[in-house]
């Protein structure tokens, strides 16, 4: 393989001579900027190796260097070869300022303008342009040149997703975002989200493994007219009548001649999710750029009753088969039958794939045993999965789409006897999940503001985390769905009812074992509260899992913590057991019994 990958440099680095460039920048991303990326789109795995989901590479004329973060800091090492690649840090190293400390003044860097949003573009050329650097758009990307052995896009055709799952007709919905992207004073808006316009037409996909959307890119006008540019080939048969009037489909060739033909209208794009390249072809044709938010994401994120009945429904189904799932795991372990992570997520799927509205995982299934789980987004399949060992923990986080909603959980579970160390940890987690599962909070509360309820019982013992705690979930659509999130980090997107998110606060202690606890909540108004002065929220949890009770130590709980666990796992034990077998109720019985 290193010499594959040293033939690819090679190749890259001629068409960078062409060119006249002196390095040239490949990130991980594809012209649709998601977080999943297709086979065929795997840029930075042709250049480098690398498998892993976020990274980024620069190749200059006599050497490369990788970037990745702290999760992959074993990974890299392992799929990128140190001779040809120097190993850099994504978030303590800033690439640009690297490019201007390696570089000398009138250097050109090369970059894909499909692969870049105009954000990260127009401060990119800024910082360079102070070190007189130039950064060159290049017209044909180097490594699409070269990829000879490419695979080829999915072909499966667009899914018709039904207007009663979700809750609104396309013309309702594309009516009242138009009316959005009026109010926001412009003409059109680009919607380069891929769940964006899925959503908005009522359509699905199965374009991208874990997420069912179609590959394309769409123009919203503000009366609600709109077009998609895809691959034709994929449009089934009555597309025309499930989408309505005012909707055509085009190539995505020819988006190119819709952006520039854009002389005088104001273009609405988000310049930190849509590629700079729509941006930079739209503006220089005339248009004016309109930069805001996708008008999309606001409306998608809060579901509406029919896209949160599916969600329930498919959480009650879900919950069954990882509630099967954990009987099983509890009866090998008794048996002393120790299997490896991959056959544990293999089984785990088993269970989902008994539901027929069952369609995929969500994400890879984080199967994590020992100290792997203290790699928070530790992937079996990179390497030799791990056989699970006696008196240790398990860490399993794992999603499912289903036809009617899309799941995200994770649970951690004793192997055997766990030491009080581990008791104290996962409590200490519990403690903090129940805290933010409690919060009630006023109207305009960010997830940012909220972060801390989660993290507290953790900072008093001098404890934390280096992930988010929450991030939103989509209705049969993105796993890790936008513009709302819990975290530490600026974010000024306030919850609102119908906001599906993560509750999964978590610890991890290097190379000897991870902790996570997340259900899916809901914000909904808060009921209880007689004489509130302000309009209030609150969280009610979708996922109805078992939390494994000989994990915690009940000292360190509290009267009302305990009573929020019985009361859970009574939720949990009503839901589910009309739904088990015999063997499987006794199991449910002992699980979500009193603490």
């Amino acid at each position: 393989m290193s010499q594959l990958i040293a033939m690819r440099l090679e190749a890259i680095r001629g068409e960078m001579a062409s060119a006249n460039l002196d390095a040239f920048i490949i990130p991980r991303a594809d012209e649709y900027l998601g977080e999943y990326v297709p086979t065929h789109n795997e840029r930075l795995h042709w250049a480098t190796n690398f498998t892993g989901s976020a990274g980024l590479a620069i190749i200059l004329k006599d050497k490369a260097a990788i970037f990745t973060d702290g999760r992959y800091t074993v990974q890299v090492r392992q799929q990128v070869d140190a001779s040809l690649f120097d190993y850099e840090s994504l978030t303590d190293t800033p690439q640009i300022d690297w490019l201007c400390d390696e570089l000398p003044q009138g250097a050109r860097v090369g970059f894909d303008p499909k692969l870049h949003t105009l954000a990260w573009y127009e401060s990119a050329q800024m910082t360079l342009a102070k070190a007189q650097i130039d950064l060159v758009a290049v017209a044909q990307n180097p490594i699409d040149k070269h990829w000879l052995d490419r695979p080829t896009p999915a072909t499966k055709p667009i899914r018709l997703f039904s207007n009663d799952s979700a809750g609104k007709t396309s013309q309702q919905k594309r009516s009242e975002i138009g009316a959005l992207v009026k109010k926001a004073g412009a003409d059109v808006a680009l919607i380069a989200a891929l769940d964006s316009f899925c959503w908005l037409l009522n359509i699905r996909g199965n374009d991208i493994p874990r997420l069912p959307v179609v590959l394309g890119t769409a123009l919203l006008y503000a009366n609600g007219d709109m077009t998609l540019f895809t691959d034709l080939a994929k449009l089934p048969s009555g597309i025309e009548a499930h989408v309505g009037e005012g909707v055509s489909f085009n190539t995505e060739a020819s988006l190119a001649d819709s952006l520039a033909s854009m002389q005088g209208l104001k273009l609405l794009a988000d310049p930190h999710s849509a590629n700079a390249w729509a941006q930079t072809l739209a503006r220089d044709a005339g248009a004016i750029l309109v930069a805001a938010i996708d008008p999309v994401a606001l409306p998608k994120a809060q579901k509406n009753p029919a896209e949160l009945a599916g969600m329930r429904a498919c959480h009650i189904r879900d919950g069954v088969a990882v509630s099967r799932f954990l009987a099983w795991l509890d009866n090998e372990v008794a048996a002393q039958r120790l299997h490896d992570e991959a056959t544990l997520a293999d089984k785990l799927e088993s269970f989902r794939c008994e539901d027929p509205r069952y369609q995929e995982p969500s994400f890879d299934t984080i199967s994590a045993t020992g100290a792997n789980a203290a790699m928070c987004h530790y992937n079996h399949n990179n390497g030799t999965p791990a056989v699970m060992t006696m008196d240790s923990i398990y860490l399993v986080d794992s999603g499912a789409q289903y036809l009617d909603g899309t799941t995200d959980v994770t649970r951690t579970i004793a192997i055997g006897n766990v030491t009080d160390e581990h008791k104290k940890m996962v409590t200490l987690v519990l403690k903090g999940h129940i805290a933010l599962d409690q919060a009630r909070f006023p109207k305009g509360t960010t997830g940012q503001q909220l972060d801390a309820f989660a993290r507290q019982y953790l900072w008093q013992e001098g404890f934390d985390y280096d992930h988010g705690t929450g991030h939103g979930v989509g209705h049969f659509l993105s796993v890790h769905e936008g513009p709302q999130r819990i975290g530490k980090n600026v974010n000024a997107i306030a919850l609102m009812p119908g906001m599906v998110l993560s509750n999964e606060p978590g610890y991890y202690r290097a190379g000897e074992f991870g902790i996570r606890l997340e259900n899916l909540v809901v914000v909904q108004p808060c009921q209880a509260l007689q004489g509130a002065e302000r309009e209030i929220y609150e969280f009610d949890a979708l996922t109805l899992i078992p939390m494994d009770t000989r994990l915690i130590d009940k000292q360190l709980l509290t009267t009302a913590e305990i009573a929020w666990l019985n009361r859970y796992h009574a939720k949990v034990f009503d839901t589910l057991a009309p739904l088990m077998s015999e063997a499987e109720l006794a199991w449910l019985t002992q699980a979500t019994r009193p603490l």
